[in-house]
């Protein structure tokens, strides 16, 4: 009988910018990347739908999403915490 695997788990962090959706909500994910070519710092962004079952978390706040089994079309991410609340 074979040991199950440790599955490492992407997890990212970031503020939302849509809650309007039932039990979901839309995460910009900003990251920072040198430009290959000229070195200049510049941002990149990406935007995930993740689930949030309790509609606990609003537009604003700060948290962390983690890869999980897709959900729905284009939903594969969960919130597991909240970093900062909105001000």
């Amino acid at each position: 009988m074979t040991e199950p695997q440790n599955k490492v788990v992407r997890a990212l962090t970031g503020r939302i910018v849509s809650d309007k959706m039932d039990k979901t909500v839309t995460v910009l994910v900003e990251r920072r990347v040198t430009h290959p070519l000229y070195g200049k710092v510049i941002k990149r962004s990406n935007r995930y739908h993740a689930h949030d079952e309790k509609n606990e978390y609003h537009e604003g706040d700060l948290v962390t999403i983690e890869q999980c089994r897709p959900l729905a079309k284009t939903k594969s991410w969960k919130v597991v915490a909240l970093v900062e609340r909105a001000r």
